[in-house]
């Protein structure tokens, strides 16, 4: 047979043509597989290292949708557990016992742990005696669930350097949980316990470190005595690549928290710095929670109350922009880790910690609830207290607090809180001053029904309609026994 026969080639030249022919063709489809492998991979990386960017990344949907979270402060500072009183923002953090009780000669700490620990007992020397030998990790994980939070955030390191999982940074070796202290990783555990009971994690980390990071904010520039600095600093040039970045990118890979909670960032550093924009386009575009991680504002100076994908203050010390996702958080007390300092009157009761959950929810906000275990790892007893209360309120109001939005209509001089969900207005009231109440409603609202959140009491109401459109309300008659819930109460408003 003629080869032309069997390629259907035109002539004895073109036969001889063919395999060129067929390199050319070839040539191209490579060329535009390659093409799209390439537009793949642009595509892929959504979001490049710049504001522009980053910031128009959608905020994953359960963190505004979630409203409670709680935050845990535990760690070597655990130990002394101590900070004198006084008043004043930040004034009681005994997290800082390193840089603000510690040989501090101004606030009396220096005498404080000279007459207890010894002069010569550096601040490292409490890692031995952070055993955590009480702690159990599921009771804490129950305990937060029945308090009706939603996701968990832990210090996995603060300020002080001290990490709670096994590290593989070189400059921490003996300063990690699993080498010294409670020889274990109280991170992942953790972690396993809170994801277990159904709730999201999150973790805390601080980019500065006393004893590696200068800071604007003391005449020494650094928050620690020099000689410290000197034993233990990280070297300056390898801090943010052989250290930081490492560190982040291993607890994400590791844990795969749901959040990342940055602090101290935002105090000297830059963005350029600290590679927040770098860190920001790797965690969005290719780690293995890309799709469900927020960030707070506190990576880089800067940062707080213009980039993240919520902003952050806490004990109100920020003004927030109510059309950002937002996040106050507070202790219980007024410090984040233990203080041993505090008594009962240095606490909120639980009446004023839901009220004030109540005012961040109707604004927009998340409250993100501390408590600070002892060193062996037990959470106080006044703040297990405080969190079943909390539980046992959101068991009858939650409906009124999950997945909420702010209502919108002007209510002037209001002593109520509102929020608002589908076609249902919720109406929070702490006080049952009066037998009955009003509302501004909007003009073409239709109430359908009125109802009080726990109760199968019925409830009175009517329209009234005199120059604008009020809703009249009548408590209803409660006896002690038929109370639905304590401290405060939610009417639901369904419209149709």
């Amino acid at each position: 047979m003629n080869p032309c026969e069997k390629t259907k080639c035109k002539s004895q030249d073109d036969f001889y043509l063919y395999p060129f022919i067929y390199f050319y063709v070839m040539k191209k489809y490579l060329l535009v597989i390659l093409c799209l492998f390439f537009i793949k991979g642009v595509l892929s990386q959504a979001y490049q290292p710049t504001w522009e960017s980053l910031d128009k990344r959608p905020v994953p949907a359960w963190f505004e949708d979630a409203k409670f979270g709680i935050f845990i402060h535990w760690g070597v500072y655990s130990v002394p557990a101590y900070r004198p009183l006084e008043e004043g923002l930040y004034a009681s953090y005994a997290e800082w016992y390193y840089a603000r009780v510690y040989k501090n000669e101004k606030s009396g700490g220096k005498a404080f742990h000279d007459k207890n620990y010894g002069e010569d007992f550096e601040y490292r020397q409490f890692a031995p005696i952070f055993k955590a030998e009480l702690w159990d990790p599921d009771q804490w994980a129950k305990l937060f669930k029945d308090s009706g939070a939603k996701y968990v955030v832990l210090t996995s390191k603060h300020h002080d350097g001290y990490c709670l999982w096994p590290t593989k940074s070189p400059y921490k070796k003996d300063w990690n949980s699993m080498e010294v202290g409670p020889k274990r990783d109280l991170v992942g555990e953790l972690t396993e316990a809170v994801r277990k009971e159904g709730l999201k994690m999150g973790l805390y980390y601080s980019i500065v470190e006393w004893e590696s990071s200068k800071t604007s904010r003391t005449q020494t520039g650094y928050h620690i005595p020099l000689d410290h600095v000197e034993k233990y600093k990280i070297p300056e040039t390898e801090y943010v690549d052989k250290h930081l970045l490492p560190q982040l990118k291993e607890l994400v890979n590791n844990y795969q928290p749901s959040l990342i909670f940055a602090d101290g960032g935002e105090w000297d550093g830059t963005e350029e710095y600290w590679k927040t924009k770098e860190f920001l386009s790797w965690l969005y575009n290719e780690s293995l929670v890309k799709d469900e991680v927020v960030v707070n504002d506190r990576f880089a100076k800067g940062m707080p109350g213009h980039h993240g994908d919520y902003y952050s203050s806490e004990y109100k010390d920020a003004n927030l922009d109510y059309q950002h996702p937002w996040e106050e958080s507070r202790g219980i007390g007024g410090s984040y880790g233990f203080n041993r300092a505090e008594n009962l009157e240095d606490y909120s009761t639980s009446g004023e910690l839901i009220n004030e959950l109540i005012d961040i929810v109707s604004r927009g906000g998340n409250l993100l609830l501390n408590v600070g275990p002892t060193a062996d790892g037990r959470i106080p007893v006044i703040m297990q207290q405080r969190l079943k209360d909390i539980g046992d309120w959101l068991k009858v109001n939650g409906e009124a607090i999950y997945g909420t939005k702010p209502w919108k209509v002007e209510q002037t001089n209001s002593p109520f809180k509102y929020t608002s969900r589908d076609n249902s207005v919720y109406v929070f009231i702490s006080d049952w001053v009066k037998p009955s109440f009003k509302i501004n409603m909007s003009a073409g609202a239709l109430v359908k029904n009125v109802s009080l959140l726990g109760s199968d009491v019925g409830v009175n109401w009517k329209i009234l309609e005199k120059g604008q459109k009020e809703l009249f309300v009548e408590f209803p008659d409660f006896k002690m026994n038929n109370i639905p819930c304590h401290y405060a109460c939610t009417f639901k408003i369904e419209l149709e």
